[in-house]
């Protein structure tokens, strides 16, 4: 065991974000819940997502996972908003169970993006 309690895997996302600001023109939401704020935005085309952002304020694990998110969501469905992508989140950036509140917090917030889309159509 390293001690090292970031993966290399959380290392290169929090090292090179590149879905960091907000998409003008889109929709967002954020949330600002147990010691962490996570603001996503958001803009589709034809029911589809073109671009997603993102902004966070909390641990790499956070800012890895939200990284990882967007690019996940991209190109992807509108109606993908719905379903999260937990435990592939979990198991491909080796978050710790401790930090699981910060991914449900991250979920809530794609929910309530995926909300802001539902409300707009």
């Amino acid at each position: 065991m390293s001690g090292d309690p970031y993966s290399p895997a959380v290392r290169a996302l929090f090292a090179e974000p590149g879905h960091v600001g907000d998409v003008d023109g889109g929709e967002w939401a954020m949330l600002d819940e147990q010691g962490v704020r996570v603001r996503l935005s958001a803009v589709a085309k034809a029911g589809t997502i073109e671009a997603m952002r993102f902004r966070a304020w909390g641990c790499p694990h956070l800012i890895a996972a939200a990284e990882w998110l967007c690019g996940y969501y991209e190109g992807r469905p509108l109606a993908a908003l719905e379903e999260f992508p937990r435990a592939p989140i979990m198991e491909n950036l080796a978050i710790p169970t401790e930090k699981t509140g910060r991914i449900l917090v991250l979920e809530d917030t794609v929910r309530s993006l995926g909300q802001k889309f539902g409300e707009g159509s």
